[in-house]
């Protein structure tokens, strides 16, 4: 009765989903809702001191206090 004229339209659904499954896992760009990895308090003190937040004193006790235990 198709004579298998719809054998292309399949392919096409097929490829679809890879693209979709693809992008969904492969895609560099955050996606909301998804979870982020925590910043360290290095990190954290390193965009304090760099936002201004904190002076060069304060800084450096604090990452000396961080890196000591």
């Amino acid at each position: 009765m198709y004579e298998g004229h719809f054998w292309g339209m399949h392919w096409i659904w097929w490829i679809l989903w890879i693209i979709l499954i693809f992008w969904i896992f492969a895609t560099p760009w955050s996606i909301p809702g998804q979870r982020k990895k925590n910043d360290s308090p290095l990190e954290i003190l390193k965009r304090r001191y760099a936002s201004g937040e904190i002076s060069t004193e304060e800084y450096q006790e604090r990452k000396q206090l961080l890196e000591n235990g």
